[in-house]
């Protein structure tokens, strides 16, 4: 808005010199008029140059701030007068082309729930959403917006969930299917026992992550910024030369004028912008420009297994209790793995539930990174999770499956060992990945090495780290060389967020991930389907390749314009209508990154 402002304050210093020249005829207070007003933008743009530069950036403003000295200095105050309506005419091109580039972005924000419909006393009392707690019974009308997540209690429905994944598809809900804030109800009236807070829900997290996104400065806006330094050069050279030879300061403002900035200033951020949003439609947040630039450039990625390679659908396969009843050990592993967000603790209490077992209800649970649960039920400790907490785990007990261990007051009950399916689209997306440029693709996992060899081989993954914990993550992708950069590491849970943020780009699959995943990650796979990351790959390069292109599309433009008008064939005030038209062929060049791919 402030720079629509600005452009309109312009067009009205041009209608006053306007009047001034050709009505009373006054072409010394047209002059004075626009030299104010272009002495005053100049400055303007010489203190933000400053700024640039000390933040380390190279900057083409100058040659703006010179083209507009120079031909006041000639006297052809129209063309000063054309170049600062170019100016704030392209920044104001530059806002609006940015808007629409970020358009699935900023619906999100637009369409964050702000009010819930709380049943209190049997009343429904509408209240703030940062105000419901968990527990509460939050009634859902039709065509409204899912406030908080939580779990359907009463009433079948269909729920757009776009906004979130990425699928146009409306998904039907019934009784005791997870609700996601943020997706839009369909035409029956539901509700809902809210199961987080909203500033934990899902919809606030997808928010948080737009807004990063918005804030993010991208790194291949300075990447751009470097090719101003030899084009500043270039133009101060032609435009020197043709001075020196032809003995007229006019040649210098000339060439000047055509020197167009726009393209390196405009080009690069709205292309960037642009496919993140178009990422966004796929169902991938991506938080930053350089997000896409090291995507793009992605030769290894590193996968996490569980909940990552596999479908995340883990199934009880085996229930082995020690000194007590196979009912009793589902009971308490499950009541204490409720309090968890990790896969196998979904699929334990699924399982439980559907076999009608009652759950206690625990106090003081606490996570243990990459081994496991330990809380209170009534006054005894029950830890859940690997062996390695246990001091009494028999010997004998061998197994080569996903497993976890159950004691009470640190005496052994039993284990319960799970199978996983490997996600359907892992083996193409892994094939995508390696068409796509990827060399190395490396498997991270918690699990034994005979079932993380067993997955990689039927997805196609030749390099296998089994048994780490985050540290041991950590250290290999620290030992990747760098002629195998940038990495990329793909995870979804608590024990993954160390590795997320170590990895040149962290992806989270956030759909049923942790939320610490998601807030480590540079970008997070909202959708829960694999071959997103594939998608975001193909996208971040097309961006990336688009960005390039509308850059040197608009520099080669330039140059050719610069070479024309140091003959002196190009009047100034055409020639600053001509730089309008190269910003316009810049941006709507990089525009070209919203489009999907095929």
């Amino acid at each position: 808005m402030m720079r629509l402002r600005k452009f309109m304050l312009t067009l009205m210093v041009g209608a006053f010199a306007l009047i001034s020249e050709f009505i009373f005829h006054q072409s010394g207070i047209a002059y004075l008029i626009v030299a104010v007003a272009g002495g005053f933008l100049a400055l303007i743009m010489l203190i933000d140059m400053i700024k640039t530069l000390r933040e380390g950036k190279y900057g083409v403003d100058i040659l703006a701030i010179t083209a507009i000295i120079s031909t006041l200095a000639v006297g052809d105050y129209w063309a000063s007068l054309m170049i600062l309506i170019m100016l704030t005419g392209g920044e104001s091109l530059e806002e609006y082309a940015s808007k629409q580039a970020s358009r699935e972005l900023q619906a999100l924000l637009d369409n964050s729930p702000r009010q819930a419909h709380c049943l209190r006393d049997a009343n429904v009392v509408d209240v703030p959403v940062d105000q419901v707690q968990i527990d509460d019974i939050v009634l859902v009308k039709p065509n409204e917006i899912v406030p908080v997540d939580g779990v359907l209690i009463k009433g079948n429905s269909s729920l757009n969930e776009a906004s979130l994944t990425g699928e146009s598809v409306p998904v039907d809900k019934t009784i005791g299917d997870e609700l996601l804030s943020g997706s839009i109800n369909g035409d029956q009236a539901i509700q809902f026992k809210v199961t987080k807070l909203a500033k934990d829900s899902q919809y606030q997290l997808l928010v948080n992550l737009v807004r990063q996104s918005e804030e993010e400065p991208a790194h291949f806006v300075r990447l751009a910024d470097r090719y101003a330094v030899p084009f500043t050069i270039a133009a101060y050279v032609i435009g020197g030369f043709a001075w020196f030879v032809n003995k007229d300061p006019m040649r210098f403002a000339q060439v000047l004028v055509v020197a167009s900035p726009c393209p390196l200033i405009l080009a690069a951020p709205i292309a960037l912008v642009a496919g993140m949003s178009r990422s966004s439609r796929e169902g991938v947040v991506v938080k930053s420009g350089t997000t896409f630039e090291l995507l793009a450039k992605a030769k290894t990625v590193a996968f996490d297994k569980t909940g990552t390679i596999t479908s995340g659908v883990l199934e009880v396969d085996g229930i082995f209790p020690y000194g007590i009843s196979e009912e009793k050990l589902l009971s308490l592993a499950a009541s204490v793995e409720q309090e968890s967000s990790h896969i196998l603790a979904r699929s334990l209490v699924n399982f439980v539930t559907n076999r009608g077992l009652p759950l206690e209800s625990v106090s003081n649970a606490t996570e243990i990174t990459a081994k496991g649960i330990l809380a209170k039920i009534g006054q005894n400790k029950v830890y859940v999770g690997k062996a390695a907490l246990i001091p009494d785990v028999p010997k004998d007990i061998k197994t080569s499956q996903t497993t976890i261990y159950v004691s009470e007051n640190d005496i052994f009950l039993g284990y319960i060992t799970f199978k996983d399916t490997i996600r359907p689209e892992a083996r193409d997306t892994m094939a995508k990945l390696k068409a796509l440029g990827v060399k190395n693709l490396l498997m991270l996992t918690g699990d034994k090495a005979v079932i993380a060899k067993q997955v990689a081989k039927e997805v196609g993954i030749t390099t296998i780290h089994a048994d780490c914990l985050p540290q041991d993550k950590i250290m290999h992708l620290k030992e990747v060389r760098k002629d195998d950069r940038p990495v990329v590491m793909v995870g979804d849970g608590v024990n993954d967020a160390p590795a997320l943020v170590v990895a040149d780009v962290g992806i989270a699959m956030g759909a049923h991930g942790s939320t610490t995943a998601s807030e480590s990650a540079d970008a997070v796979i909202l959708k829960d389907d694999l071959s997103r990351l594939s998608t975001v790959v193909d996208i971040s390069q097309d961006t990336i390749k688009v960005a390039k292109q509308s850059v040197l599309l608009g520099l080669f433009i330039c140059m050719i314009l610069m070479l024309i008008a140091s003959t002196g064939i190009i009047p100034t005030l055409l020639g600053a209508i001509f730089q309008e038209v190269i910003d316009t062929v810049s941006i709507l060049s990089a525009l070209r990154a919203r489009r999907d791919v095929k």
